[in-house]
């Protein structure tokens, strides 16, 4: 492709979820789009997130499934609409229709019935090539010059021209698949806002004693409540050597992160009231954690943390069990994150994602300041703006002279 070349009518900037969604329902709209992606491959990320089962979507009704998307400024009502648009059954469809038939678990989760990543990745580009779909791989984008057409600068290759932009590079998280929050340093001059990207859905650090790691280090917390601020939520911890993982955690993490100091409180047995354990050691008078480790049947995750400190009575450690305070430190490193915040700042976009600095310029994705947690909610919101930004941009091409 020469800088000489006629404007491509719409450039895809990034071969993720949300790109290659773009470029699919741009495409089956009879736009001509091209996909550029950095590696030597598209899909990268998408393949990553299936390592442990594709989580695809969320079978969560639909009115509760928008309310886990959450960022500072987000416009009202906005994922009602652009997921009513393209609900998880949609999703479903969608992955049917490329003979890729899917379940719903019983946690809500919805996965392929193969558990994989790979044989939907290899079905979407092909039938994206069927749809005329061009790819540009090795093309890392590097700058964009505002105009009639954009300006579009990769690194050791030539400048190319196109009348529509959908930028989708992803967030910071996952570095290797070329998801690494370089279009900051491109955005930032032009005059975008950004807020800086900061690892979500991760684990956070605590300073463990080492008599805790010794016996808790790998073993998981389940079936626990916990809590940060006022947000309250069920699922599972793992005791790891930095800190602690696990769905309950990536969840807090909005509220962790406005914490000053942060700090995680577990209820390690929710289904107990604190009289109701202490009275099922009203005949104790010592060794309380031995026997609590018995008539509580609390697990060795548990008792590992519990053991931090010396129980003299009881009640007190009844209180601590439903009360357990953990200070943490800091999040992990984002490049450990399954994704991340922050990103193009919503001050900055029209409803249709289309930047308001930059004509003809949308952004979809992990881009944009949204976060949601781990569940199928991540895929279903990259899905979702990909749809959405593709029909915008096709709905700004027909309209121009």
């Amino acid at each position: 492709m020469t800088a000489g070349a006629s404007p491509i009518p719409l450039a895809v900037i990034g071969g993720g979820p949300a790109g290659l969604r773009a470029a699919e329902c741009a495409a089956r709209l009879g736009v001509r789009v091209t996909v550029f992606d950095a590696k030597p491959s598209v899909g990268r990320k998408f393949l990553v997130a299936g390592k442990g089962g594709l989580n695809l979507t969320h079978g969560e009704p639909l009115e509760s499934f928008v309310t886990r998307y959450e960022g500072p400024g987000q416009p009202e009502g906005f994922w009602r609409d652009i997921i009513g648009r393209f609900p998880p059954e949609a999703a479903r469809a969608w992955a049917a229709s490329l003979g890729v038939e899917t379940f719903q678990a019983r946690t809500g989760r919805v996965y392929p019935t193969a558990m994989k990543a790979a044989p939907l990745l290899r079905r979407w580009i092909a039938s994206l090539r069927q749809l005329g779909v061009r790819f540009e791989t090795h093309h890392r984008w590097s700058g964009l010059t505002p105009g009639h057409p954009i300006g579009i600068h990769f690194a050791h290759s030539a400048t190319v021209h196109a009348e529509a932009v959908i930028l989708a590079t992803g967030g910071g998280s996952w570095p290797q698949t070329g998801s690494d929050g370089s279009w900051i340093d491109i955005l930032l001059p032009l005059g975008i806002g950004c807020a800086p990207l900061t690892p979500a859905n991760c684990g956070w650090e605590c300073d463990w004693p080492a008599e805790t790691l010794a016996r808790g280090e790998g073993k998981p917390l389940k079936n626990i409540t916990a809590s940060a601020s006022d947000r309250h939520v069920s699922g599972e911890l793992m005791i790891t050597r930095h800190g602690l993982e696990g769905g309950a955690i990536y969840q807090l993490g909005p509220a962790l992160r406005a914490m000053s100091p942060p700090a995680i409180t577990i209820d390690l047995k929710p289904t107990f009231t604190e009289d109701q354990l202490v009275a099922k050691m009203e005949s104790v008078r010592r060794d309380f954690l031995t026997a609590a480790a018995q008539r509580w049947k609390l697990p060795d995750s548990a008792l590992a943390i519990l053991s931090r400190h010396h129980w003299q009575d009881t009640r007190s450690l009844a209180h601590e069990v439903k009360h357990c305070v953990i200070p943490l430190i800091r999040p992990r490193p984002i490049e450990e994150a399954i994704s991340s915040a922050g990103g193009v700042l919503w001050s900055e976009l029209e409803p249709s994602l289309m930047l308001r600095k930059l004509p003809g310029c949308f952004v979809a994705g992990e881009m944009i300041d949204w976060e949601a947690p781990t569940g199928g909610y991540l895929m279903q919101g990259c899905l979702a703006t990909g749809t959405h930004a593709a029909l915008s941009a096709a709905a700004w091409l027909a309209s121009r002279p």
